[in-house]
């Protein structure tokens, strides 16, 4: 590999554009080229990544020779084909987006893919990499003395407009509680160590996007709704979500309780909603609330202001592409984000849609199964 590191980037809408700006601050790296079907994307992309040669094709874009890694931030609906014809075509290092995939038939893709896929794949799931909740990773153990509960709330604004409107409905996204939430679900497995046995939601969509209509169809995505998690370990989980609650102070709130005490993190939403007239935004925060001797602690974490101008995501994307970029240095290492965990939190998302359009508890068994 040269010294310098060459992206190809598949899919420069708003994530996109975020990962452009990240790679920016990276040391060593250049955008290659990308591929972005929408006019106006490309241009914008093409703004912040002057030196990229548009492709007109995945094909296209793989056959330049120079590329060292990919990252594909394409519409979720996309993700397995794109992935599948990578795997034929050109086997590169590649950061993939969430979800993983939106179709439970999708499942063969991504079981050949860990089969017989020569290079490392990497999910992105940011909030693993957001400063205060990798701070609650790190210290919850010790802070609770083994959770049995945890409980995930993200009160936050609607979905944002997307290119053609895809994400205002189900067909295109997988629904919201695997769109949006596969991150929390990606969380529970990892804080809690275990793996979920039962899943119930309560969701519907209550506000958000019912005046709007596409092709005469009205948006059939949920924006609010509550699911309980059972885990193998014993553990509880909990995911609150809102969707029409932007006014809230923090994004984000993770507790974690155990026998020894409580651990908290609490992550604003993106600087660039924060209403100007009420100064700056607050800074993350981590809470240790022990039980003897009671009293909280709270340490703030603020993140390097360079971070949070660079995305929506706390800091989380650049630091994930620190931890990629040194794997695709090395040729080697481990992937912290495997298909398996891709795979798992879409699977998660599919139960709690599930359990929510038919008012039942849901085995996860059955989606294993299917």
């Amino acid at each position: 590999m040269t010294e310098t590191v060459n992206y190809g980037l598949i899919g420069a809408g708003m994530m996109g554009r975020e990962h452009l700006r990240n790679i920016a601050l990276l040391e060593g790296t250049r955008i290659a080229a990308l591929y972005e079907p929408d006019d106006a994307m490309a241009a914008r992309a093409g703004a912040l990544a002057p030196e990229a040669q548009r492709m007109g094709s995945v094909a296209a874009l793989l056959d330049m020779p120079a590329l060292d890694c990919l990252v594909i931030a394409s519409p979720n609906f996309c993700h397995a084909g794109q992935l599948r014809e990578i795997a034929a075509r050109r086997a590169l290092p590649i950061l993939v987006e969430k979800p993983l995939f939106t179709d439970p038939g999708d499942r063969r893709v991504i079981a050949d893919l860990r089969a017989s896929y020569p290079e490392p794949i990497w999910v992105a799931m940011e909030y693993r990499y957001m400063p205060p909740i990798a701070a609650l990773i790190a210290e919850a153990e010790a802070a609770t003395g083994g959770i049995r509960m945890l409980t995930i709330r993200e009160h936050r604004f609607p979905f944002l407009e997307k290119v053609g409107d895809w994400n205002r409905f189900n067909r295109n996204t997988g629904g919201t509680l695997v769109e949006k939430c596969c991150h929390f679900f990606d969380l529970m497995r990892l804080i809690l160590k275990a793996e979920p046995r039962r899943i119930m939601a309560s969701a519907g969509q209550a506000v958000n996007h019912l005046d709007e209509r596409y092709g005469g169809e009205v948006p059939d995505i949920l924006d609010h709704g509550y699911v309980i998690v059972d885990f193998d370990s014993g553990a509880r989980a909990m995911l609150e979500l809102c969707m029409f609650a932007e006014g809230a102070e923090y994004q984000e709130v993770i507790s974690a309780i155990g026998p020894h005490g409580k651990i908290e993190a609490q992550v604003p939403g993106p600087g660039r909603f924060w209403p100007a007239h009420l100064g700056a935004p607050p800074d993350p925060r981590l809470i240790l609330s022990p039980r003897a001797p009671q009293g909280p602690k709270v340490q703030a974490i603020p993140v390097d202001p360079a971070l949070l101008a660079a995305g929506d995501h706390n800091g989380a994307t650049y630091y994930q592409h620190q931890r990629f970029l040194d794997l695709v240095r090395a040729g080697q290492g481990r992937v912290e984000v495997t298909l398996a965990d891709g795979e798992a939190a879409v699977l998660m998302g599919m139960a709690a849609q599930i359990s929510a359009a038919e008012g039942r508890v849901v085995e996860m068994a059955e989606l294993r199964a299917l």
